[in-house]
């Protein structure tokens, strides 16, 4: 076991999926001797050399294009986009060709590829640098779409993307790269994909989220806790495509009360799918109304990212909205 933070967990991932097969590659805008502008390649170069770590141009269709290639041909492609908000030229590449190879060749072909891309706020890059776009690729039969919020779930989470024979966009939350360390294996193993964790246990309000916004939850969890006697139950999604309906469902069925909590915009935000999911499935359970707790309909702001960001006083004020209706 070494402690790590969540860039050294992808790194430990990459690097034991590299060494177990070697159909494994990795490239990038700056990812070789740089490590990428996180630095979570960092060293991997050395390791593997240059035939399979790799740096791109500075072209986002023709990462994603020589990836869907790469993968047809029987390799394992890992990708990285150096910000998810620059992924957009690739959109009709992951649209229109990755997330349909399986589907359009009738189960014959499979398009084994992973997408790595930082996404969110927390570094005050404003709109070009600190968009969280996982509704879109979530609105894409064919893709499945993964965030983690530890250094254990994003190892054992990229490992599993790296092995599924499916085409995975895998988003890593930034505000927490480097924010915290804790135990994670040193070797293989894997956390399974389309499944959530019950990241703390209560009875009175269901929340759910992922990514960094789960610290945010879960901070204003305890604080109800504490001052309100409320005990909220908070869900890591993990996997926003497939995401885990019966975790969900079985902690709604027993709180009776449901929200979501994530950093994207609130119109069309993948909250909206869980709202309208509890709503449709459990409804007679609901003691409330479904509460979303989320970014703005805004652009992503640069100084005022703080007020943007939801922050545990908007999840406490929802809490306590839900619980008292």
């Amino acid at each position: 076991m070494s402690e790590m933070n969540i860039v050294e967990a992808v790194r430990s991932a990459l690097e034991v999926e590299m060494t177990r097969d070697d159909r494994v590659i990795v490239f990038g805008e700056d990812v070789a001797k740089k490590g990428g502008v996180f630095g979570a390649t960092l060293g991997l170069t050395d390791k593997f050399g240059l035939e399979r770590v790799f740096n791109t141009p500075l072209n986002e269709s023709g990462i994603v294009g020589f990836a869907v290639g790469a993968a047809l041909y029987g390799l394992r492609p890992v990708a990285e986009i150096q910000f998810a908000d620059f992924i957009w030229p690739a959109m009709d590449q992951i649209h229109s060709e990755v997330a349909k190879f399986r589907y359009r060749s009738g189960n014959q072909f499979t398009c084994p590829l992973v997408i790595r891309a930082p996404y969110g706020g927390g570094v005050r890059g404003a709109h070009y640098h600190s968009q969280s776009p996982e509704a879109y690729f979530a609105h894409t039969p064919g893709l499945k779409v993964v965030i983690p919020s530890t250094p254990y779930e994003t190892k054992g989470l990229l490992i599993s993307a790296i092995r599924d024979p499916n085409p995975v966009l895998f988003f890593e939350p930034k505000l927490i790269y480097r924010a915290f360390r804790e135990e994670v294996p040193d070797g293989d193993y894997t956390v399974p994909i389309g499944k959530a964790r019950i990241a703390r246990d209560g009875d009175d309000v269901t929340i759910v989220s992922y990514g960094s916004m789960l610290y945010v939850t879960l901070q204003a969890a305890e604080q109800t806790s504490k001052k309100h006697g409320i005990e909220c139950e908070v869900i890591d999604l993990r996997t926003i495509l497939p995401f885990d309906v019966d975790t969900i469902g079985n902690s709604v069925k027993k709180t009776g009360r449901f929200i979501s909590v994530s950093e994207a915009p609130k119109t069309n935000s993948f909250n909206a799918e869980l709202s309208a999911t509890v709503a449709e499935r459990w409804i007679e359970y609901l003691e409330g109304p479904v509460l979303r707790v989320t970014g703005y309909d805004t652009p992503f702001p640069g100084i005022l990212e703080k007020y943007y960001l939801p922050t545990s006083e908007r999840v406490l004020d929802a809490i306590l909205r839900v619980y008292n209706f």
